[in-house]
């Protein structure tokens, strides 16, 4: 099965932003929850340091991943964004 694999660092300002506004945090799992009951996105990762998040998406293609990862409240934050199309072996 076809997946996109999106691999999301933020950046220093990024995080201390994401810090000092609590409302942030909430907005960005109220997408991440939807999706998930939506079954577009399978997976949901963020490291310990919580400025990386690997998230794979189902049921949808490339550019649709990359305009949903777009609308996040944490998008403008974001330092790097990689995409890559994967399949699911087991």
């Amino acid at each position: 099965m076809n997946r996109v694999m999106v691999l999301i660092s933020l950046s220093d300002s990024g995080i201390e932003t994401i810090k000092s506004n609590p409302e942030l945090p909430k907005k960005e799992m109220e997408f991440v929850n939807q999706w998930k009951q939506e079954n577009i996105l399978e997976i949901f990762y963020i490291s310990e340091t919580k400025k990386g998040a690997v998230l794979i998406f189902q049921n949808v293609d490339e550019t649709k991943t990359k305009e949903l990862i777009e609308i996040l409240p944490y998008f403008p934050f974001m330092e790097k964004i990689e995409y890559h199309k994967v399949n699911k072996q087991f």
